[in-house]
């Protein structure tokens, strides 16, 4: 399984990857590969604000429909358009082609809280 070490991960398997003051997130391989093929992403508007550990959005897979959790409290500055007509980047390319949204932090230090590259792959190895 790819984690790539300069992101930090939640609970709920999404990534992040801080970029100045902002944050970008999306779903981890492990979580796109359990899932199976993405038929559907349901996402935020920008502006929306969104609350640490609560639901955002979904994606919808051939199996099931997972919730999609906040990994930060922040506002919603961009939202990435393309998974509306390509769903299936979030199995083909999780952390480039297939970010979420663009937050902009209430809060930064709550990144602290996130896992490390090596902490994400042990709870995943414990799954």
């Amino acid at each position: 399984m790819n984690a790539p070490k300069e992101l930090r991960y939640s609970e709920e398997h999404e990534w992040v990857k801080v970029e100045g003051d902002k944050v970008r997130v999306g779903i981890t391989e492990f979580a796109q590969h359990e899932l199976g093929d993405i038929v559907f992403v349901e996402l935020p508007e920008v502006g929306d604000e969104l609350t640490i550990n609560e639901p955002f959005g979904s994606v919808e897979s051939v199996k099931t429909v997972s919730e999609l959790y906040a990994p930060i409290s922040g506002k919603v500055v961009e939202v990435n358009e393309g998974l509306a007509d390509d769903p299936q980047f979030v199995n083909e390319s999780p952390y480039e082609k297939a970010w979420m949204v663009v937050i902009a932090p209430t809060d930064m230090s709550e990144i602290d809280n996130l896992m490390t590259a090596e902490q994400y792959e042990e709870m995943t190895k414990q799954d």
